[in-house]
């Protein structure tokens, strides 16, 4: 794995922080903001990495760009969906997974 693309992920982990927590901090109202924030932080540091590392290598003989993308999203979305859920018991499954489809579809259309 080169330092080149070490860099481009780590500049779109932080891009995705900035549109996730756009999109999520306010969906998670009703909790502290730090708390809301570390989640973030949290779900991403656990979903990201694979997003970026690990379904790439795992698909790419086997699947298109296209669906490469749509496993990777899918990870991340039900991925963090759970994560969300653990976080905040308080916030049901639908409420969870609508938090992560929004936050993850807002930094994939940005991203893409």
């Amino acid at each position: 794995m080169s330092a080149v693309w070490v860099t481009l992920w780590f500049r779109a982990f932080v891009a995705t922080l900035v549109v996730e927590s756009a999109v999520a901090t306010p969906l998670l109202k009703g909790h502290a903001w730090t708390r809301r924030l570390g989640a973030l932080l949290l779900v991403n540091v656990a979903t990201h990495p694979i997003v970026w590392f690990v379904i790439p290598v795992l698909t790419r003989r086997s699947l298109s760009w296209t669906e490469s993308v749509i496993v990777s999203e899918t990870w991340a979305i039900l991925g963090e969906t759970a994560a969300y859920r653990l976080i905040f018991p308080d916030l049901s499954w639908k409420r969870c997974l609508a938090i992560s489809a929004l936050a993850n579809l807002a930094s994939t259309a940005i991203g893409l």
